[in-house]
């Protein structure tokens, strides 16, 4: 069947949502406490070890199936406008963020700050804080920063909801 990697990825968490209720289920279930003189069987649980076992084990094959081919769709897809494929997107977008985080840093300072005042043996002592770059630089670096996020987010948003990949499950 035909999903986008938006359908895929809800794909995948509702099947890793129905794994975890099977194991929450097999948790409470394959084992149970009954107090002495109570009578076993009115206080076993329904619970059938076979049954469960295999449909734990037919959902890690659908997991893995999903999982495989959005692994390959992310290896194969370029995304338009960058001469990356979704899974180096992927690794671009966080590396992008962390230099625009520093780059709103570096923008905001002065080029000249004062530090703390402090002493020495008894007369104080004003020291001052220099930047290292051009704030300007910095603050051009900011914005070509911004705007390649955007449009490395956006590009990857239209890839997710527009092209398709083939999953069998």
């Amino acid at each position: 069947m035909k999903y986008t990697s938006a359908e895929a990825a809800k794909l995948l968490r509702s099947l890793n949502e129905e794994q975890y209720a099977l194991k929450q289920k097999e948790s409470i279930s394959s084992t149970f406490v009954a107090a002495v003189g109570e009578d076993l069987e009115s206080a076993r649980p329904a619970y059938d070890y076979k049954d469960m076992q295999n449909k734990l084990i037919q959902l890690e094959a659908k997991i893995r199936s999903v999982k495989h081919s959005i692994n390959k769709f992310n290896l194969e897809h370029i995304v338009p406008g960058f001469d990356m494929t979704i899974d180096q997107i992927l690794v671009y977008i966080p590396q992008l963020t962390e230099r625009k985080q520093k780059l709103s840093m570096m923008r905001s300072r002065l080029p000249k700050q004062r530090e703390n005042t402090s002493s020495f043996r008894g007369t104080p002592i004003i020291e001052y804080e220099y930047t290292n770059y051009d704030v300007e630089e910095a603050e051009k670096d900011y914005k070509w920063v911004s705007d390649e996020l955007a449009k490395a987010q956006t590009a990857l948003d239209v890839m997710n909801s527009s092209e398709t990949m083939e999953i069998e499950i």
